[in-house]
């Protein structure tokens, strides 16, 4: 190995450990928040990737139909739930979110696709509809739920990977595809080549680590997310519904898993079950940061695309094998130094 080789390296793994710092982030705030273990997150990379890619065809994706459907379902679960006290406020709020909303949308992206072939507008597009499809899912799927044990929720979180892979083989087929780039410019650091898609990914992570931040910290949606995450039942003694705190860490999780794919896919053709295997590096860096500290879990998520990269380069056919074990020393050693702890009786 070279200098320039070296550098290569350092690059590609920096760049892919950026986008996997984000999905870590998001699966460390779905969990603390809601005790989930987002396995759907490869799909929300899937689902806004590939609506991008669509739309940069002129062609409508199936998503934002999907989303559309999704909200009906949405509706009648709140029908259901409020069938004993019909209020006109709560009852117009959920036609507003569950249909108004959705075919709005459908209605746009319809409009839209292929006579704005614009990167902005379809990248606009791609989140409004994956992030109704993550507030829908966490409505239909985990809301009922919540307060099921993780084992429940983690079951469910598998039958929604399932079925959301199965939609995203019938709205986008078993062909790849890639998007346009965000950026076309290139610049060149002595040997190393550095891609204006390599800066737009560096960019758009560290502008959203700090807009989380800055969430958290300042605002009081984001205070209450904090509430809820460390003591669901003190949030709720305190008047914070925790059911919108899980409805506003899955559409978080949702955009930005939508982001990470909109910046893979001009880097690497995806296909429908792509996200998965993304995601689950994700997941790696998650558990490396315990799934609660967000630190820790940006750092892991570069180390794991430096393992990637490096992996990749002297051992290609055990590159994903390589990193997917380097959760077993950390499952080791958070297991010896937990406490010991009694089995439940019956």
């Amino acid at each position: 190995m070279n200098t320039t080789i070296l550098l290569f390296l350092l690059q590609d793994g920096i760049t892919n450990g950026a986008i996997y710092a984000l999905l870590g982030l998001a699966l460390v705030l779905v969990f603390a928040v809601t005790r989930v273990i987002l396995i759907p997150q490869g799909e929300f990379i899937t689902y806004g990737a590939l609506s991008y890619a669509t739309l940069a065809t002129g062609q409508v994706p199936g998503t934002a139909r999907l989303a559309v459907a999704m909200g009906l379902v949405a509706l009648g679960f709140d029908l259901f739930a409020a069938r004993k006290s019909w209020r006109p406020g709560p009852l117009a709020r959920a036609l507003a979110v569950d249909i108004v909303l959705p075919v709005t949308v459908l209605a746009l992206t319809a409009g839209l696709a292929g006579r704005i072939n614009n990167v902005p507008v379809n990248i606009a597009l791609s989140l409004l509809v994956v992030a109704l499809i993550g507030l829908f899912l966490y409505r239909i799927a985990y809301q009922p739920i919540a307060h099921t044990s993780v084992l429940v929720l983690l079951i469910a979180s598998v039958g929604c990977h399932l079925a959301m892979q199965g939609f995203g083989l019938v709205f986008f087929g078993a062909e790849g595809l890639r998007g346009p780039a965000v950026s076309d410019v290139a610049m060149s650091l002595g040997p190393l080549q550095v891609t204006g898609q390599s800066l737009v990914v560096y960019g758009i992570t560290a502008a959203l680590i700090v807009a989380l931040w800055l969430f958290f910290e300042f605002t009081k949606y984001g205070k209450a997310l904090r509430a809820t995450a460390v003591n669901r039942l003190g949030a709720r003694l305190v008047g914070i519904r925790t059911t919108l705190s899980g409805q506003i860490a899955f559409l978080l999780a949702s955009v930005i898993g939508a982001i990470s794919g909109i910046l893979i896919v001009p880097i690497t053709t995806l296909y429908y079950d792509t996200g998965f295997i993304v995601g689950l590096k994700g997941f790696v860096a998650a558990i490396v940061g315990g799934l609660v500290s967000y630190p820790l879990t940006a750092v892991a998520a570069i180390g794991v695309g430096l393992v990637e990269a490096f992996s990749s380069f002297y051992a290609s056919n055990y590159k994903e094998v390589i990193v997917f074990t380097l959760i077993i020393p950390v499952l080791v050693l958070r297991s010896l130094a937990a406490p010991d702890v009694d089995e439940e009786k019956d």
